[in-house]
């Protein structure tokens, strides 16, 4: 998204260290392209720790890029806004073009050079496309709220952040005051409630201390 602003801390970095541990032998043992996803609720992380994971990536020769789910929403930023205003029944995945988000990661494992993909103006609050190069490159990350929902993903991670834990950061990336403001914790409650549930398609579970664990072991 243009004009979108990442605080990438030290916590990201360990996280997205933890990730490419669980990864790397499968990533780079790989005949085919690999897509992995990272979710979680708002201000969880998600955006930072991909792009903290695709520095890892490129560092290790493994050429990356990333898919922002912030692209792919039917409205833009602050007309989204207007729209759960009007109907708070809005809130939810029918928000975002995951059936375009996956056709797109589709033409990525089928080989594709390029995708012409939506890209979001956010201070403009309109969404232009870009021609989106994909030559050479042997893994993408999709990253946002509802990317486990997307079928086109080798590996799925999951942020076990809520957004009462995670509002010290939001604080921090914020870009507008109305994403503080009381109705969006009402829009973070909905989106807990449907995306606690995504928690079990996960292959990796990225906890609150920001370690990485395999989403079927208790530890």
């Amino acid at each position: 998204m243009r004009g979108d602003q990442l605080v990438i801390e030290d916590h990201h970095r360990r996280a997205a260290s933890g990730l490419y541990d669980a990864l790397a032998a499968a990533l780079k043992a790989s005949l085919v392209r690999q897509v992995v996803t990272i979710a979680g609720e708002s201000g969880s992380g998600k955006s930072e720790t991909a792009e903290a994971l695709a520095d890892i990536l490129q560092d290790h020769g493994i050429k990356t890029v990333i898919f922002q789910q912030d692209d792919y929403f039917v409205h833009p930023p602050r007309s989204n806004d207007r729209a759960r205003r009007a109907d708070i029944d809005w809130v939810g995945p029918q928000e975002v073009r995951l059936d375009l988000m996956d056709e797109h990661l589709a033409a990525f494992q089928d080989g594709a050079d390029e995708v012409t993909k939506p890209l979001v103006d956010y201070a403009a609050d309109r969404i232009d496309d870009e021609d989106f190069s994909l030559e050479g490159v042997k893994v993408a990350i999709a990253e946002g709220t509802y990317t486990t929902l997307l079928e086109q993903a080798n590996w799925r991670a999951f942020i076990n952040r809520t957004a009462a834990e995670t509002r010290a950061h939001r604080e921090k990336r914020a870009r507008h005051a109305s994403e503080l403001d009381p109705f969006i914790e009402r829009v973070l409650a909905i989106e807990h409630q449907i995306i606690s549930s995504h928690r079990r398609r996960a292959d990796f579970i990225i906890e609150s201390d920001y370690s990485v664990h395999p989403a079927n072991t208790d530890t």
